[in-house]
């Protein structure tokens, strides 16, 4: 089988297309065959070395976190899964190896692909809304009633973060492109906010939740919308906010963290039509790397960039 794969930490440069035998499911494994494959920017952040204390030195290291496919083999202990499951989820951090024909991760971090929801858009649903659902459900208990700010709202996180939010009865005010306002406006924002041309330190409004999925607000900002009682969930998490956090219960740092029943709920939330994220370019394996070095370096697709297995 074939998988995109680096030999060192580093830039786009590192990596390859090289072929690699797939383990053997281990306790609580499941091995999928790979139909899709969304990119996210923690695929070049792990590339880069960005979490190496985690990922470790060991070499060659696979890439990629998000995919969609079929269970091909379980390992023991696995319940929740059998052979021939129409599956989507994320690969664990430490291993990755999306981005392959063919991968192997924990049962907990996947969930039964909804019949009438596609290959191509399950793939896309396990960062972004694992995400959204760590922060808006897990950290800041988002009820019906609530206001949410949602900076980065069009984006695949604040997508998903938006729909989640309005799902539990929220009322969603965010900021955009002014190229995404229209977006945003059909995703369920009620005030769009274009994030070039408006001060909001200087708007009026406040709110219960102010979430970061554009990793832009410093917390000093962030504070100044919140209402009292409010929280900050900050998509950019750093030692010394993990610190902060736990003297100020106002800022929540955001670590993305699969368990079964969020993507089971996000599942649900797909099956009924309530949590959809666009796609907007699908790529074959052997042309993955140059859409993620272009993605990278900063090309804005407007949707999530797929990469479809042979």
């Amino acid at each position: 089988m074939k998988r995109i794969q680096y030999g060192r930490y580093g830039g786009s440069e590192t990596m390859r297309l090289d072929e690699f035998e797939l383990q053997t499911p281990a306790k609580g494994e499941v091995a999928v065959r790979v139909k899709f494959t969304a990119i996210n920017p923690i695929d070049w952040k792990v590339r880069n070395g960005y979490l190496k204390m985690v990922t470790g030195k060991r070499f060659p290291r696979a890439m990629g976190s998000d995919f969609s496919g079929t269970v091909i083999a379980i390992g023991p202990g696995v319940t929740r899964f059998k052979p021939g499951d129409s599956v989507f989820g994320s690969a664990r951090i430490k291993e990755s190896g999306a981005l392959g024909q063919a991968v192997v991760t924990s049962q907990t971090f996947l969930a039964r692909k909804p019949e009438n929801v596609s290959f191509e858009e399950a793939a896309c649903l396990g960062t972004p809304g694992v995400t959204a659902w760590n922060g808006l459900v897990d950290k800041a208990k988002v009820a019906a009633g609530a206001s949410v700010f949602i900076s980065g709202c069009a984006g695949a996180v604040g997508a998903a973060a938006v729909q989640l939010a309005r799902l539990r009865g929220a009322t969603v005010s965010g900021s955009c492109s002014a190229r995404d306002r229209e977006k945003a406006l059909a995703l369920g924002v009620q005030t769009v906010f274009d994030y070039r041309t408006t001060d909001l330190s200087k708007t009026a409004d406040r709110f219960d939740v102010v979430y970061d999925t554009s990793a832009t607000m410093t917390p000093a900002r962030a504070f100044r919308l919140l209402k009292k009682g409010g929280v900050f969930l900050d998509i950019n998490p750093t030692p010394g906010k993990f610190i902060r956090s736990m003297f100020d219960r106002r800022l929540k740092p955001i670590v993305c963290t699969p368990r079964a029943d969020i993507l089971d709920g996000l599942a649900r939330a797909a099956k009924d039509g309530k949590l959809r994220l666009t796609v907007a370019e699908i790529v074959p394996l052997s042309d993955a790397i140059p859409l993620i070095t272009a993605l990278e370096e900063g090309r804005a697709l407007g949707g999530k960039g797929l990469v479809e297995m042979d």
